[in-house]
């Protein structure tokens, strides 16, 4: 469940900024009676089955992450904090990586990053070659 609150809570924000518009709109002299409650039902569900396919996407991500890491592969992460040289990290148990709940750490490193902003690098380095 922690899991799910780390990941999903900008989206239950957004979905709750949502459904007070939603409740604020409906509540109005010109909508019809029953528009309340099919509008929060709507909006609801529409949210919850988004925010529900996020989660299981990005843990399946993660768990996949996990994974290939522990198997000596290399990963790129997601590097928000030096947008003007390198965009992202290569991550791998050879170069002093270690993988600490779900987030990777490194002593050499200043921060650590979360396996969800994380892919497997084969794949990306692969087609950086076909398009060579």
């Amino acid at each position: 469940m922690d899991r799910f609150f780390e990941l999903e809570i900008p989206y239950i924000v957004i979905m709750l900024f949502f459904l007070g518009v939603t409740a604020f709109v409906t509540t109005r002299d010109f909508m019809p009676k029953i528009a309340f409650k099919r509008g929060m039902i709507g909006v609801f569900s529409i949210f919850a089955i988004m925010i529900g396919i996020h989660f299981y996407v990005t843990s399946a991500r993660m768990d996949g992450v996990k994974e290939i890491f522990n198997e000596g592969k290399t990963i790129i992460c997601e590097n928000k904090m030096r947008r003007t040289i390198s965009q992202s990290v290569l991550i791998s148990k050879n170069l002093g990586w270690h993988l600490d709940g779900d987030y990777f750490k490194n002593p050499d490193y200043v921060r650590d990053f979360h396996t969800a902003r994380c892919v497997d690098y084969a794949p990306i380095a692969a087609e950086a070659k076909e398009n060579k």
